[in-house]
C-alpha cells in the first residue's frame, strides 16, 4: 500500500508517519506544502491513501485539487470542527482531529482497508468542502451545564467556564468565580457541544474559553503557556501539534 501525508507541521508529520509505522503502514513520502504537492502528483503516480492535513502554510489542501485529478483516499487531519466536517464525511472520506490519538487512528485505518475497493478513482467534491469551511453550518452549542452539589443542581452557564480539563477519569469545569465542578461527560462529548469559536482545545487535557484568557506566554519546545483569568491550579500548555492551529483560532 502506497501512503503519503501531507501536513506542513514537519514534527506532526513524523509523528503521524511513526504511529502508522507502529500499524504497519509504511508512509513513503511526506509534503509540505500546496505547490510542493501538487508539483509531486504531477511527476509521481498517484498513492492508494492520502493523510491530508486542510490548512497547509501556501493556502488550503484542496487547492491541490484544483489542479490535479485526485485518484486516492483520504482520510484528514485537521483541527476543524467536528460537527462540520460530518457534513462530507463520505465512505472514502475519514478524518482525524488534532492531536491525532493512537485509537482514533488505528480506527481509521482499520475502515478504510475495511472498505477499501480495488482500482476504484474516488469522486470528491472539493468545493462543497470548502464552502462547508468557509461557511460552516449553523447549529446550537451547549449554553449551560447542570452539575450535582451535594443534594442540588447547579446551573453553569457555558460563558462562565473558563476552562474544561480532565483529571483522574473525571472531567471537570472550572468557572471564574474560582470553583471546580465535576461533569458527567467527557472531553471527547464536550468536543461536539462547545462552540468553536469561543473554547479550543489546546490539549487532551484541556479546552480553554478565549474570553477567560488572560496571558499566552511562550514555552519550551515550540509550545505556548496560557494563563487563564482566575483558574491556576494546573499549568496549562499548547501541545505543540496545536500551536498552529491554535494562533489561526485566535485570529
Amino acid at each position: 500500500m502506497n501512503v503519503i501525508i501531507i501536513e506542513d507541521e514537519k514534527p506532526a508529520a513524523r509523528r503521524l508517519a511513526r504511529l502508522l509505522a507502529d500499524l504497519d503502514m509504511e508512509v513513503s513520502t511526506m509534503l509540505h506544502s500546496v505547490d510542493e504537492s501538487i508539483e509531486w502528483f504531477q511527476n509521481n503516480p498517484h498513492p492508494d491513501l492520502i493523510f491530508l492535513d486542510i490548512q497547509l502554510s501556501d493556502g488550503l489542501s484542496f487547492e491541490i485539487f484544483d489542479v490535479v485529478d485526485v485518484k486516492s483516499a483520504i482520510i484528514f487531519t485537521t483541527a476543524y470542527d467536528e460537527y462540520a466536517l460530518q457534513a462530507f464525511k463520505l465512505n472514502s472520506i475519514d478524518y482525524l482531529l488534532k492531536p491525532i490519538d493512537d485509537e482514533e487512528l488505528e480506527s481509521a485505518v482499520k475502515k478504510y482497508k475495511n472498505f477499501k475497493p480495488e482500482n476504484r478513482k474516488i469522486s470528491v467534491d472539493f468545493n462543497d468542502i470548502k464552502n462547508l469551511l468557509v461557511n460552516p453550518l449553523e447549529r446550537e452549542y451547549k449554553k449551560r451545564f447542570t452539575v450535582k452539589v451535594g443534594q442540588h443542581l447547579k446551573i453553569i452557564n457555558a460563558d462562565e467556564v473558563e476552562c474544561f480539563y480532565s483529571e483522574n477519569k473525571g472531567t471537570y469545569a472550572a468557572t471564574s468565580d474560582g470553583r471546580n465542578y465535576l461533569l458527567d461527560t467527557t472531553l471527547e462529548q464536550l468536543e461536539e457541544e462547545l462552540s468553536p469559536k469561543i473554547f479550543f482545545r489546546i490539549s487532551r487535557k484541556f479546552y480553554v474559553n478565549i474570553n477567560h484568557i488572560g496571558d499566552i506566554i511562550s514555552y519550551t519546545n515550540s509550545r505556548l503557556q496560557i494563563k487563564l483569568k482566575r483558574f491556576n491550579e494546573h499549568e496549562i500548555i499548547v501541545s505543540r501539534e496545536r500551536v498552529k492551529d491554535f494562533k489561526l483560532w485566535l485570529e
